[in-house]
């Protein structure tokens, strides 16, 4: 069989992602490389990601590797690739989804109703401060960077008296010791594609398609799908206060969606049924933007992008 190379950021997380993949692939048959490359992303450690507003900042340079045919395929989270691939490239499988929701973890308390007037949250993602600001205003939100490892540390040595995770990291790390309360969508909408992997390859190799096929799971690649559709159709990247979840029950797929203000002062909830996922997310992004959307997200864009039409 061939001789794969795999292009992946360098955080222990990714790296447990693509190493995932490589024994998928080595189960195959095939021989597997890992090229660690360091993403816009990974350089920016001391300001908040949606003040940075870079979309691709932890894919760009992994995409410039497989342009350059360093790599053969890339893993990526796929909630940090944008909905638009650069020409020339394609998503080519998306992977069977883990838990996509967002998890409470604190040392001293149980959930996040539990949490005293004022007590310190970390979370450098304003879909989920925005969402936590609804139903707890009093709450004092504080930038989180940094690896799971070091996030999790940072809790642990009392710089926080509570953190807000994908549950999907943890898991797939093993640090779920300190999840207190599993989110669910209505209190805390996910972020569009978390949970599931996406891996990208060059358009044009039609002999890396028929390899990495295999790894294409059907339900994960409906869900995300119409959950990136909306996302685009609000022109978001992964760093705005947009959240998105599909689910397949009983054969019919259902999207829903929020949109929020980051202070927590408006919330826009929408959710639908349809039969095509890109049909579905782009109906009820257009809902949202008649309903309001375009004004939240043109006061978070900030002037530095026009805010999408309905």
């Amino acid at each position: 069989m061939a001789k794969l190379r795999i292009g992946s950021r360098g955080s222990q997380l990714a790296l447990w992602q693509a190493n995932h993949i490589s024994a998928l692939l080595r189960e195959q048959g095939h021989e597997v490389e890992l090229e660690i490359i360091k993403t816009t992303g990974d350089k920016i450690t001391d300001v908040a990601l949606a003040q940075v507003g870079t979309k691709g900042m932890f894919t760009k340079e992994i995409e410039e590797a497989l342009a350059d045919g360093r790599v053969d395929l890339a893993v990526h989270s796929l909630k940090d690739l944008p909905t638009e691939l650069p020409a020339g490239f394609e998503l080519v499988a998306i992977t069977t989804r883990v838990n996509p929701h967002d998890v409470f973890l604190s040392v001293k308390y149980d959930s996040v109703k539990a949490l005293p007037k004022g007590a310190r949250v970390g979370t450098s993602s304003l879909r989920r401060q925005a969402q936590l600001k609804v139903s707890r205003p009093d709450l004092m939100i504080h930038p989180l960077r940094g690896n799971v490892d070091t996030r999790v540390r940072k809790l642990e040595e009392g710089e926080y008296d509570a953190i807000i995770l994908a549950a999907a990291g943890l898991t797939r790390l093993g640090k779920t010791q300190l999840v207190r309360e599993v989110l669910s969508k209505e209190f805390m909408c996910p972020a569009a594609g978390q949970g599931a992997l996406g891996i990208e390859i060059r358009a044009d190799d039609l002999e890396m398609r028929k390899y990495l096929a295999f790894l294409d799971d059907a339900a994960a690649r409906a869900t995300t799908t119409c959950e990136r559709a909306l996302l685009n159709k609000l022109g978001g990247g992964c760093q705005v206060p947009i959240g998105a979840f599909a689910e397949i029950q009983n054969e019919i797929l259902s999207l829903t969606a929020v949109v929020a203000q980051p202070d927590g002062s408006l919330i826009l909830r929408e959710e639908q049924s349809g039969a095509d996922p890109i049909a579905l997310g782009e109906k009820v992004g257009e809902t949202l933007l008649h309903r309001g959307a375009t004004k939240i997200l043109g006061d978070v864009y900030g002037g530095e992008a026009d805010p999408p039409q309905p």
